[in-house]
């Protein structure tokens, strides 16, 4: 018998017992979970990229005075049609206004037109895919046909129509924009719902005598809302070009509400000696819609792989 065993004999006899090492414990699960996503964010550049651009949007939709101290109803008539420069970054308009802060403060209108379209969209159109999905039957028969005819009508033309009945205003023109999207987020909210009523874990809760209410709020919602929210990122901006597209034909605020569609209208009969007033709004336009596609891009395929 070796020596040490007769020593840990004899320790334990006497009731003593040597200390256990032990190592720090730590959150693996938190900390591999935050090294993943900064380790996604690092290797794609353009998500960054995307990430700040809506980060600066949604700043300026809320606190314009961030980047600018200028008025943007208030002009300088002896400083009309100035060009891009240090004092103006976006130049100024036909009555001295300075374009920058009119599309720093034009965010705050267009992007809320733009999340009270995409509300709408989410909660009608995910209500009646539920409704569908989760009862089945003649209900999913009538719904599904109401959403076909939604379907069969181009977005466009059915938010002009909506539009038309409604009136004009910005929040008129998100309403008519939501319920043009109501269609695609009653397909996929029904198809995912008809995917998760068929699990096992679902079968399973109905076989224990589980209510039909307990089996969609704790099973059915939280498994299917995730391709639905997706969607309501890519929706976001389809819905910013739409508000634009209608702002841009009138129906938007009235002037001199600086919204980015009607800066775009204002500015097309001034392209030959100021094309400032048109390309610098539109290109705001633009880099919001590519970061939120960029995003949703991220979500929907790269990052559910991983």
């Amino acid at each position: 018998m070796s020596q040490s065993l007769v020593d840990d004999q004899a320790e334990a006899a006497l009731g003593l017992a040597r200390p256990v090492e032990t190592e720090p414990t730590e959150a693996p699960g938190r900390r591999s979970g935050t090294r993943e996503v900064l380790r996604f964010l690092l290797r794609r550049p353009g998500l960054l990229l995307s990430a700040a651009v809506l980060v600066l949007v949604v700043l300026a939709s809320f606190w314009p005075d961030l980047f600018t101290s200028q008025d943007p109803l208030k002009g300088v008539p002896s400083e009309n049609f100035r060009g891009p420069s240090g004092s103006h970054w976006f130049g100024t308009d036909e009555l001295g206004r300075d374009v920058f802060s009119r599309v720093v403060h034009g965010a705050q209108l267009s992007l809320k037109a733009t999340l009270i379209a995409v509300l709408v969209a989410f909660v009608v159109g995910g209500l009646l895919g539920v409704v569908a999905g989760f009862v089945g039957r003649w209900v999913d028969d009538v719904l599904m046909r109401f959403v076909d005819v939604l379907l069969a009508i181009p977005a466009l033309f059915l938010s002009l129509a909506l539009v038309t009945a409604l009136g004009y205003g910005t929040v008129k023109v998100a309403v008519a924009v939501g319920i043009a999207s109501v269609a695609s987020f009653a397909r996929v909210a029904r198809a995912e719902v008809l995917r998760v009523r068929q699990a096992v874990f679902v079968e399973a809760s109905r076989a224990s005598g589980a209510r039909w209410y307990s089996v969609l709020g704790r099973h059915v919602l939280p498994n299917a809302a995730g391709p639905v929210i997706v969607l309501a990122t890519l929706d976001f901006g389809a819905s910013i070009l739409a508000v634009s597209a209608l702002s841009f034909l009138g129906y938007g605020a009235p002037p001199p509400a600086p919204e980015w569609g009607t800066l775009i209208s204002d500015g097309r009969n001034y392209l030959a000696n100021a094309w400032w007033l048109t390309a610098l709004p539109g290109l705001a336009i633009a880099a919001t819609v590519l970061a939120t596609n960029r995003i949703a891009r991220a979500l929907d395929g790269e990052w559910s792989r991983r």
